[in-house]
């Protein structure tokens, strides 16, 4: 199209210019342009030298039929190169800002191989000693034997249920190390990100509703994006006091809000540059169902509220 719409205006100008009538081409100048955009925006690489090589030699041999003069000339060969650096430069931010959106699921899917890790670790720990109690009270003692295999059984049960909720939104194998045996951040440790003294806005925290043995996976989303939102809150609020930190559960779904009181100019700042760890938060809760949401609180302030559907939860651990 660049091709056939550059050689159409050329015509209409030379054609013209020879045989010395009038001659207008800016008609179609706009779509030359626009042409030349789209050869940096949307062409391969190979397409992107072939088409600009061409619209520079057409345009070096015409304008010497117009009685152009070389000032005039190097003009045109700027207003020609514009659009094709424009467009490239287009193409070189969209790319960036896709692989940055790559690197963050990335980084979530890795966070989520560890916590698979760390969760699966803990759980077997227990199972192994959960084994070994009942091999020793078998000898002496058949009924607690059982009541220890129980234990095992339980403990068995749950942790296919969590790893099948972590692997169903991994995409590749991640290797790790031994690691500790310790299970990972959950709702149990969203309490400690309370906090009176500076620096910093003051946190409370309040949880309500039926809390325990909720997926692992579902734990260690809340918890990540309880922390996120606490710290958001510290580096882009404008003179908070008070960060609230309130985790409910409401039936089959957990709603996570955290609030502050800074100042209402906040709106423009937070949306003056793009933060990453609520695109990572948004990508490691929608793996799990849930949805979140941020923005300028009708009552003054900023808030972010997650919630996840345990229903949703629970379906995609056991596809």
């Amino acid at each position: 199209m660049l091709v056939v719409a550059y050689a159409a205006q050329t015509v209409a100008g030379v054609v013209p210019a020879l045989a010395g009538e009038p001659y207008s081409v800016l008609n179609v100048t706009a779509v030359v342009l626009l042409l030349a955009y789209s050869l940096g925006r949307w062409a391969s690489g190979r397409g992107v030298v072939v088409g600009s090589c061409y619209l520079l030699v057409v345009h070096l041999a015409r304008e010497p039929l117009y009685d152009s003069s070389g000032s005039s000339m190097a003009l045109g060969v700027g207003a020609l190169m514009l659009p094709v650096a424009l467009g490239a430069l287009m193409r070189f931010w969209a790319r960036s800002q896709v692989r940055a959106r790559e690197e963050i699921r990335a980084r979530e899917r890795e966070q989520l191989a560890r916590d698979l890790h760390d969760t699966v670790a803990h759980h077997v720990s227990g199972i192994l000693l959960h084994a070994r109690a009942a091999k020793v009270r078998a000898r002496t003692d058949p009924d607690a034997a059982a009541e220890a295999i129980d234990g095992v059984e339980r403990a068995a049960a749950r942790t296919l249920d969590d790893m099948r909720a972590m692997v169903a939104v991994l995409r590749h194998d991640e290797e790790t190390g031994i690691g500790s045996r310790t299970p990972t951040h959950g709702v149990a440790d969203i309490p400690r990100l309370a906090r009176d003294q500076d620096p910093g806005p003051r946190v409370v925290v309040n949880t309500s509703g039926d809390l325990d043995r909720l997926p692992a996976p579902v734990e260690s989303a809340l918890f990540r994006a309880a922390q996120e939102a606490v710290t958001n809150a510290g580096r882009h609020a404008q003179d908070p006091t008070v960060v609230s930190v309130d985790l409910t559960r409401e039936g089959p779904t957990v709603r996570l809000r955290v609030h502050d009181d800074g100042r209402p100019a906040t709106t423009r700042t937070r949306r003056a540059s793009p933060s990453y760890g609520l695109a990572g938060m948004r990508e490691r809760l929608s793996l799990l169902g849930g949805e979140v949401s941020a923005g300028p609180d009708p009552g003054g302030g900023w808030s972010v509220v997650a919630t996840i559907p345990l229903v949703t939860a629970e379906t995609e651990a056991r596809s």
